[in-house]
């Protein structure tokens, strides 16, 4: 193993500039992997502490997965895509699961939303508190596991509720009242069978903590959730001594061949709570996909400055090669500096590594992404790649870096190193130019894509075009010096001097414009991607949207909705939207996948929906959309290669299968919803078969006041826009790491490349440049830079979204000039602090 010698020490002790670059720049990369590192490994190991079924140490529930297996043999894969909706099993499995040995109960378990309804007229039920017109429904039969105990009356049996004790003092209803609630079966009225304390389990659940519960008998239950014959899940109890493992063992045994999985442990959490799929999705993502871009960036970025600090010695190998000393003397220097620096900075980043993925993860909390019972998992994994990673770094960018001033002769290391070379390395050119060829063929390939095609594609064109810039570094900065630098010789001899310097020096010139290039690139692809979304969305709902009241509740509709507000006076046309997801295969072979779409299920017919939307229908007609026919947007088409009159593949929210016929094409899902169905053919397949909005033509909103929050097609827009915020914030907050990271980055590198010339500027100042004129020309060398990096990373950029969004809307990119001002006032801001802050400390001891 190679050991830190006198050299490296003394090159640190005497460089401690250049060295205090090299460490920020490790630093920040072990701080970068550590958090994807973290984020990633929390995602394998999440696990949701059963809360519901804590008390029922056997779980059989349906798998919440569709799976897509692509490959053969031992190319075999298959990918867990989680359903939107929750997956549901046969409550018949109940009673086969009671007859196992050592099975002392099973209880299919229930739980769907259900709201307070205005009782009717001349209707002796009494009106439940406004404050909680919300409710978790569940069976009776799951008080036996989660302590729920009757206070006042009986069990409740058909057309019976129990409700919980809060709810009946608030409504001051007791047993033997009426109440009248709306379900997914309808409004009706309700006797109150009696009153339950619920128990720990209840209170403590997820969602339902905010939620009063209520409780119907188990045969009424399943039809008042919109699904009849289904139970979310069925509980089992074990008889005296009886082990949950022995217990697992006899109900797997029993329900063989039924598609019912057995959990037990933390797998029971992931029953009650189904949104723990959802957010491993989320934490792979960050962790993994955007996790492995971030390292690549990272490692990229502190490797050009590494091989930017040995360079920068490069008259210090030349020198120690004519006193005498061996290349592979040289070498180890160049390794052992790597050793004294890298592990301690990977150390250092580690820290501050864990601080950011412990407040990414609370972020993602707080916005609903996570469940609240999952915990961040920190195990000694990621912090021993970040430093690893750290470590390769160095090593292997230094011993690029010191490999020609380690072999060549020692005039010739002089030569060099007081000239720089106008011809860049073979390797190097090659593989540039190889870069920038994969770079422009990527950009074609993703012009000619459509929907998650294109946006891979264009994930190619942002590192095949960054590795081609930091590759193909010197003769780019030297040909930007000579085009950008014409305008500076008419700056005076400051600006003139700065375009002189910045020709002559390309590579010093190219490790400063790199980090630039880079935030500019990925945070206007990350940034602008999401605001050209987001604006081509507004615009399509607001185009869309042709009704003249929209009518919304946070508790849900009632499922009546369209039929009351269609009676009143007025009113041309009323259609209700149940919004939900479903999946839709799309690709074919080894690129096959399961793809999310959002999807509307209307009530009424294509042509009274026709009277409060306009989906800009391509192809076809809504006149035959109903039960067995949808209507798909365009961009989806395409992903999925169908049209109209063809069979749509694809799964319910609930992972049912269908297969309905293609009546219409049209060009607004962005903004709408990708695939448009009967509401009929969502009923049973989704959790709440409340609708998520009303479209009215005609009528007067205080009307329909009643049965909702009225606006107009504008303030739902606007409403709609700010439930995007999630979206918006996970953009912006890679974007920020990424474009930070990158920013430090460059401030860096102009600090190391500034404080590398004290000499030359102390020069300048013995042969009478003025104090003013140094800075000058600092301040134009600064803006070169910054302006290079900031047209080289915008064309990147645009390489990047304008075949992305092309594929994917149809549409250009949207980039707001604000948001856009900004990026290049603070890239050419941070270029001219990193220079001149750094530049006045130098000049002092020259004043």
């Amino acid at each position: 193993m190679t050991r830190p010698n006198g050299l490296a020490r003394a090159a640190v002790r005497f460089r401690p500039a250049s060295f205090a670059g090299t460490f920020v720049a490790l630093m920040m990369s072990a701080l970068i992997v550590t958090a994807c590192g973290i984020l990633l490994g929390t995602g394998v190991r999440a696990s949701v502490p059963p809360v519901r079924y804590a008390d029922a140490p056997v779980v059989a529930a349906a798998d919440q997965y569709e799976y897509v297996v692509t490959g053969s043999g031992e190319d075999r894969e298959e990918e867990a895509v989680p359903l939107p909706d929750t997956a549901r099993v046969d409550t018949g499995l109940a009673a086969r699961a009671a007859d196992a040995p050592g099975v002392a109960a099973a209880v299919p378990d229930f739980t769907f939303p259900v709201r307070a309804a205005d009782p009717g007229a001349g209707s002796v039920a009494r009106e439940l508190p406004v404050a909680e017109r919300a409710f978790t429904a569940h069976g009776w039969g799951s008080h036996v596991f989660t302590g729920t105990a009757l206070t006042a009356g009986s069990a409740p049996r058909t057309g019976e509720v129990v409700l919980d004790a809060g709810t009946a003092r608030a409504a001051r209803a007791a047993a033997g009242d009426t109440v009248a609630l709306d379900t997914a079966a309808g409004p009706r009225d309700f006797r109150v069978a009696g009153v339950a304390e619920a128990g720990p389990a209840e209170r403590a659940r997820g969602t339902g903590a905010a939620q009063a519960p209520v409780w119907f008998s188990d045969a009424e239950a399943a039809a008042l959730a919109g699904h009849p014959g289904r139970a979310d899940a069925i509980a089992v109890l074990a008889k005296p001594g009886v082990g949950a493992d022995a217990l697992a063992a006899s109900v797997e045994q029993a329900l063989a061949g039924s598609g019912a999985q057995v959990r037990t442990g933390d797998d029971r959490g992931a029953v009650e709570d189904p949104g723990l799929g959802h957010a491993k999705e989320t934490l792979f993502g960050l962790g993994g996909s955007f996790g492995s871009i971030a390292t690549i960036v990272a490692v990229f970025t502190a490797a050009g400055t590494v091989a930017l600090s040995v360079s920068q010695r490069a008259r210090e190998f030349a020198l120690l090669r004519a006193v005498g000393a061996t290349p592979r003397q040289i070498r180890r220097a160049v390794a052992s500096e790597a050793l004294l620096v890298a592990p301690l900075a990977g150390i250092v980043g580690c820290l501050p590594g864990v601080g950011l993925a412990y407040w990414w993860f609370g972020q993602l909390r707080d916005r609903g992404a996570i469940p609240e019972t999952v915990r961040v998992h920190v195990s000694w994994v990621p912090l021993l790649v970040a430093v690893a990673v750290g470590l390769l770094t160095a090593l292997g960018a230094g011993w690029a870096a010191g490999r020609r001033p380690a072999r060549i002769r020692p005039g010739q290391a002089l030569s060099e190193a007081s000239v720089e070379p106008l011809r860049p390395g073979v390797v190097r050119t090659v593989l540039g130019i190889g870069a920038l060829v994969g770079g422009t063929f990527l950009t074609g390939l993703s012009a000619g894509s459509t929907g998650d095609d294109a946006a891979g594609a264009s994930l190619g064109v942002v590192m095949c075009f960054m590795l081609a810039v930091a590759l193909l570094g010197p003769p780019v900065a030297r040909l930007c010096a000579g085009l950008f630098g014409l305008p500076l010789r008419g700056a005076g001899p400051a600006g003139e001097l700065a375009a002189t310097n910045s020709r002559t020096n390309a590579r010093r010139l190219a490790s400063a414009i790199t980090p630039i290039v880079l935030a500019m690139a990925f945070a206007s692809t990350l940034v602008f991607m999401h605001t050209s979304e987001s604006h081509i969305a507004d615009g399509q709902l607001r185009a869309g949207i042709t009704a003249d009241h929209v009518v919304t509740d946070p508790a849900g509709l009632p499922v009546d909705a369209a039929e009351r507000a269609a009676r009143m006076p007025g009113v041309d046309a009323a259609v209700g939207l149940l919004n939900t997801q479903v999946l839709v295969p799309v690709g074919s072979g080894e690129f096959s996948s399961l793809q999310g779409a959002a999807a509307q299920g209307v009530t009424g017919t294509g042509a009274e929906l026709a009277k409060v939307q306009d989906l800009d229908v391509r192809e076809g007609s809504l006149d035959r959309l109903g039960e067995g026919h949808v209507a798909i947007d365009r961009t989806l088409a395409n992903s999925a290669d169908v049209g109209v009159g063809d069979r749509l593949p694809l799964h319910l929210p609930d992972g049912t299968k269908s297969a309905p016929e293609i009546v219409a094409v049209y060009g607004r899902g962005l903004g709408l919803a990708t695939v448009t169905l009967d509401r009929a053919s969502l009923a049973g397949h989704v959790s709440s078969g409340f609708d998520s909005a009303l479209l009215v033509r005609g009528g007067s909103g205080r009307s329909l006041a009643a049965l909702g929050e009225v606006t107009d097609a504008s303030g739902f827009a606007t409403e709609r826009s700010l439930d995007a915020k999630l979206g918006a914030w996970s953009n912006y907050t890679m974007a920020g790491v990424l474009g930070g990271f990158a920013a430090i980055a460059a401030v860096n590198t102009l600090v190391m490349t500034v404080l590398d010339r004290r000499r030359e500027l102390g020069t300048l100042r013995l042969v009478g440049s003025t104090r003013r004129q140094v800075l000058g020309m600092l301040r134009w060398e600064s803006l070169l830079v910054s302006t290079v990096g900031v047209v080289l990373g915008s064309a990147i950029a645009a390489a990047t979204l304008f075949p992305m969004m092309r594929g994917t809307t149809g549409e250009s990119p949207y980039v707001p000039p604000l948001l856009y001002g900004s990026f290049v006032a603070a890239a050419g801001g941070l270029a001219l602090l990193a220079v001149t802050l750094p530049a006045r400390a130098a000049l002092r001891r020259w004043s």
